[in-house]
Parts: structure tokens; sequence; C-alpha cells
């Protein structure tokens, strides 16, 4: 019997524990999650190709999410991205929305949200929610 399709679930956020949540998460749900501590690691690392869904912070050194989801979105339109962010302002939120993240949550944010939109996106086949 074939394996089933590995399902690649990326991480990038600046924050080690969040990463480790991700991380747990994305195992407990059966994905396998790539984690990136910066922006220019996952750009450099081949692992867009890959990739199901990004899950990035919205505010890192470097190349910040919102730059992030821009150079993605030249490569790989579709992909479901969705911001994380320890900040409620208004001004990054509307910029990755409008830029076409499939959602923005909230730290700490709730693990079976997050697994939710992530089904519901691959469910979709759309790489978005209009």
């Amino acid at each position: 019997m074939p394996e089933a399709e590995t399902q690649i679930v990326v991480g990038v956020d600046d924050d080690f524990r969040v990463r480790e949540s991700i991380e747990s998460l994305m195992e407990s749900a059966g994905y396998a999650p790539l984690l990136f501590s910066s922006a220019e690691e996952f750009l450099q690392s081949g692992a867009l190709a890959a990739a199901i869904c990004l899950i990035t912070d919205v505010r890192m050194p470097g190349v910040d999410g919102i730059e992030l989801q821009r150079r993605i979105r030249l490569e790989r339109p579709g992909l479901p991205i969705i911001f994380i962010s320890a900040h409620s302002d208004e001004e990054p939120r509307q910029r990755a929305l409008d830029g076409g993240a499939i959602a923005f949550l909230y730290k700490p944010f709730d693990g079976a949200e997050l697994l939710g939109v992530i089904r519901s996106a691959l469910n979709n086949n759309t790489g978005r929610e209009e």
C-alpha cells in the first residue's frame, strides 16, 4: 500500500516558543512541519515548492511577514498564507488580508482555529478564501 502524500506546513517565526507550538500542533494533526526562524532562512531553503501552507509572523527582524507574502505570491500565488501576530495593529492586518492571506490570528492563537483554517483552505483548493 502506498504511503500517504506528505503535507508540509511551513512555519516562520523568530520566536522559538511559537515555532515549537506550531511544530507540535502540526505533527498532532498529521502534517509535516518545517520551521524557520526568519523569512530569509525559509526563502533560501528551497522549501517553498513543497509547502501546502505557510504560517508566518508579521513582525520579524529583516524581511517581515508582509514582504515574505509579497515574494511568495510571485512564485506560488495560490499558496495559503496564515498570519499570526502578538500585535493588534490594524494596518499590517489589513495589508496581509489585502495581499491574499486567508487568515490573521493573534497570539496566543487557538490551535483548533488554526487547524480549521488550514483544513478549510486545503479543502477549498483555492488557496484563498474570498
